[in-house]
């Protein structure tokens, strides 16, 4: 049964009781945010106004983007910018590794734009970094957020070889949508990435789609049925929210109930772990996806 009754219906006006969010509070986001702002440190929780950021930072869970703000793709649901990135810094590795260090995070997740401009897709950055967040923070765990390099194997090998405890590649929708969607993306190349870092011995992997693009419910069902059949261990599924009119537009606001349904389905299905709910995004509650 589809979720969507109308692909051609307007977009809803107004958000849902259940989109509205609470100002952050308590000690250690106190803390941690003067931190940020005193060290002009660069989370994506406060560049994205994460709305989850409060309770993940009350966790010990921050995440953090590598490689620059600009991308080279041009995802139709994506509010970073596009165009021709800066120059790398070869410096950065070290500072997200302090960064962690003065924040006292417990479990990071490091994530980066696309960087289809270098030869190496940034994949020499990306180990580089995890090296140096092991070097200076040896009891922190990570997660790694990757783009699909595309699909090149020894740039997934790069990651591969410094072993993060989670290894994240998001699907971001379903097939059908996906070209509209993620545009430079591949849906069956994106299986293809969690597939091979299942396959090349990465322990816990991880991805996650957006809804309220349009989707069917069974797509959604038959996307988590295609990321269990690559082993994937950890789905998360939240609400699309359009970031700006120039960006693909909310088709619908996806109910409380319709959420929990597709939590009890990827449970079923044998998924280790299933964050499913209107404000879960990719880092929500990533410090529990290691156990």
């Amino acid at each position: 049964m589809s979720t969507v009754l109308n692909e051609n219906v307007a977009p809803p006006k107004g958000k849902p009781k259940w989109l509205r969010v609470k100002l952050p509070t308590g000690k250690k986001y106190t803390q941690l945010r003067g931190l940020v702002d005193k060290y002009d440190l660069h989370t994506i929780c406060t560049s994205g106004s994460c709305p989850n950021m409060g309770e993940c930072w009350g966790e010990g869970t921050a995440t953090f983007m590598i490689l620059g703000n600009v991308c080279t793709r041009s995802c139709g649901f994506c509010g970073v910018k596009t165009g021709r990135p800066e120059n790398v810094d070869w410096a950065e590795p070290e500072k997200v590794a302090r960064s962690i260090k003065i924040m006292g995070i417990k479990h990071a997740v490091v994530t980066s734009v696309d960087r289809d401009d270098l030869k190496d897709m940034g994949s020499i950055i990306w180990a580089e970094t995890v090296k140096a967040i092991r070097r200076m923070n040896p009891t922190t765990t990570l997660e790694t957020l990757i783009p699909d390099f595309q699909g090149i194997e020894k740039h997934l090998d790069r990651i591969i070889d410094v072993a993060p405890e989670v290894v994240s590649h998001n699907m971001e929708t379903v097939k059908r949508l996906t070209r509209e969607v993620r545009i430079q993306a591949k849906y069956e190349r994106s299986l293809e990435v969690l597939n091979y870092l299942k396959k090349q011995g990465i322990n816990r992997t991880k991805s996650g789609i957006m809804l309220g693009l349009g989707e069917h419910e069974d797509e959604v069902i038959t996307t988590l049925a295609d990321l269990r059949s690559v082993n994937v261990d950890v789905v998360t599924i939240g609400q699309y929210l359009q970031p700006s009119k120039k960006h693909l537009p909310v088709k619908e606001f996806i109910t409380p109930e319709q959420f929990k349904k597709y939590e009890e389905i990827g449970l079923e299905m044998g998924f280790r772990h299933v964050e499913s709910g209107a404000l879960v995004r990719s880092s929500y509650k990533a410090h529990k996806h290691i156990l």
